[in-house]
């Protein structure tokens, strides 16, 4: 069926060519009165123009299979040649190929000037052979050299991109989670002007902030409370940019998962105190600032052989171990000291335990300071 269709229209093409031919006969023949010959009748005229169209429609009929037979078995050599050519050859080459044309095309506006239109047309067929022929000679053989050039200007940042760069790195985003604004601490830390960079709250965590500020829990109530406080006390009270995102990402439930897609899609950092999301984001590779890893740091340098005075307050989970606290919260387990809870003691560090979720010091008793019944 596809050769029939073919066989066709190359027919057809052959009538319409010898059709044009015969056109172009009649037409030389009256123009140019070859042979003094008189011109030709209307019939005359259509006769010539008929077997014009007649005679390439029959030679084209009857050379079809030829014709698609030398054309397939060249399109095959064209295939296995192009094969042995490298892809990037090929690119490059008709990048090359495109280039020179269009030089010859430049240049061929000149020489259709010329008196002889013939040898202008000649001409410029000459030169968009030769040029485009440079064209893919020329680029392929210098492809390793424009690779170069190419990497070279990839490696040169422009003026905006260096600024945009050096932006980044100086005050890259701080994306809020719910935990580290009900914590309160942030808004301390940012008025201090330790943290740098826009803080960036997403509105999936101002809508967990409302459930709980709604929920019928009261203590939940209250937290939720606090961090809308919290929130507002950063925008009036402290100088750091406030960026509230309508960014989400629906096909995740989870917020903290939403969290890390945002700061991945900002290349921003995640500002918590969960520790969970902490170890997640570690593994995700997104950087994480946690408030209570630097509480961890700010705290004063406790070495083992120290003295310190402490309020016993409570059992230690342990046999006879009682358990008292700093002014900063760190926890400290005072060894037999249950004996001692609600009194005040002087204690002798023996070791430091420092943990992801903070620091632990162990004591034992060295003498009682106060003594309350």
């Amino acid at each position: 069926m596809f050769n029939k269709i073919i066989r066709g229209a190359l027919t057809v093409a052959g009538a319409s060519a010898g059709y044009a031919l015969s056109v172009l006969f009649v037409d030389v023949w009256e123009n140019q009165q070859l042979f003094n010959i008189p011109d030709l009748t209307p019939m005359t005229e259509l006769a010539i123009w008929s077997a014009g169209a007649l005679i390439g429609a029959i030679i084209l009929y009857f050379t079809t299979p030829w014709l698609m037979s030398k054309g397939l078995n060249i399109a095959n050599w064209l295939e296995r040649e192009l094969q042995k050519i490298p892809t990037m050859d090929i690119i490059i080459g008709s990048f090359g190929l495109i280039l020179g044309l269009f030089i010859a095309y430049l240049i061929g506006g000149f020489l259709t000037n010329i008196p002889i239109p013939i040898l202008g047309m000649a001409l410029s067929f000459v030169v968009y052979i030769l040029l485009g022929y440079l064209g893919v000679s020329i680029a392929t053989k210098k492809k390793d050299e424009l690779s170069n050039i190419a990497s070279v200007i990839k490696k040169i940042p422009n003026v905006k991109e260096k600024a945009q760069a050096k932006k980044v790195e100086g005050a890259l985003p701080k994306v809020l989670d719910t935990s580290v604004i009900i914590d309160g601490r942030i808004a301390d830390i940012t008025q201090t002007g330790f943290i740098e960079g826009p803080l960036v709250i997403p509105e999936f965590v101002l809508e967990e902030l409302r459930h709980i500020a709604d929920s019928s829990d009261s203590l939940k109530r209250t937290r939720g409370r606090r961090g809308l406080d919290i929130l507002n006390k950063i925008q009036k009270e402290t100088k750091a940019e406030v960026i509230i995102t309508d960014k989400d990402f629906e096909e995740v439930s989870e917020v903290d998962i939403k969290l890390l897609r945002l700061a991945q899609f900002m290349s921003g950092k995640v500002v918590t105190n969960d520790y969970n999301l902490n170890k997640v984001a570690e593994l995700q590779g997104v950087p994480v600032l946690n408030i209570n890893e630097l509480a961890n740091a700010v705290k004063p340098v406790v070495l083992p052989g120290e003295e310190m005075v402490v309020h016993v307050i409570k059992e230690g989970k342990e046999s006879g171990q009682g358990v008292a606290y700093l002014d900063d919260g760190t926890m400290i387990v005072v060894e037999g000291g249950r004996k001692h809870i609600g009194q005040t003691m002087g204690v002798l560090v023996t070791s430091v335990l420092q943990t992801a979720a903070g620091r632990m010091i162990f004591a034992k008793p060295k003498g009682i300071v106060d003594k309350t019944a």
